[in-house]
């Protein structure tokens, strides 16, 4: 499964899983603001790597 994945995309899903464990975690413990803030990189990340990707391929 990780040479299908490929092992720097697997880091990247592990940094987005980690992000939006901490996001929940300062939700909880009740700094909404923060935890939304933060929350939020992990989708942008995904989109920045999407986005990379699609200019690497040639928009492919």
């Amino acid at each position: 499964m990780i040479k299908k994945i490929g092992p720097l995309n697997l880091f990247i899903l592990a940094v987005c899983v980690l992000i939006i464990v901490v996001a929940e975690y300062m939700f909880l413990r009740g700094d909404q603001l923060h935890a939304i803030f933060i929350g939020l990189w992990a989708p942008t990340l995904l989109g920045l790597v999407i986005f990379i990707k699609q200019i690497y391929n040639g928009g492919q």
